[in-house]
């Protein structure tokens, strides 16, 4: 086994009674995440391929952590993700994903994933309160577009 071969994957999902783009607007109003968030406290930056954010996490019952992942994709209320890694290449790199599917009733689906690679992730990776945060995260994000929704009716 190599450390291409160590890896861990969160997958969250969550239906929201909100269109895509009700739910796209909240995810990238980051200067507001303080204000919602109970896990990713925190992002600084613009989220375009190739540009570096700058995010604060806080898992319950963990000790929070700053990182600078770089982003790679940017789909319009579709998809956004990015990748992150801790020091070196295949240490501990995270692939941090959120996307986001209509369905019925203009309504979204919306999946978190983040997917963890390399040597340090037995040792690193804490599944319970990763899971929690997000979690969280994805039960904050719908109490936020559904609220806009039925201000706007």
């Amino acid at each position: 086994m190599t450390e291409f071969d160590v890896f861990e994957e969160i997958e969250l999902f969550e239906e929201i009674d909100a269109p895509p783009d009700v739910v796209w607007d909240v995810l990238l109003e980051f200067e507001r995440y303080p204000e919602w968030n109970p896990f990713v406290r925190a992002i600084e930056g613009d989220p375009t391929p190739g540009e570096r954010l700058r995010v604060r996490i806080e898992p319950p019952g963990a000790r929070g952590m700053t990182f600078e992942p770089e982003v790679v994709v940017v789909e319009e209320n579709r998809r956004l993700a990015w990748v992150g890694r801790l020091v070196v290449p295949f240490a501990f790199d995270g692939y941090h994903e959120v996307r986001l599917e209509p369905i019925a009733g203009d309504r979204t689906r919306l999946l978190h994933r983040e997917t963890f690679r390399g040597a340090l992730v037995p040792l690193l990776f804490d599944r319970e309160s990763l899971e929690k945060g997000f979690a969280a995260m994805n039960a904050a994000i719908k109490e936020r577009a559904e609220r806009r929704i039925a201000a706007a009716t």
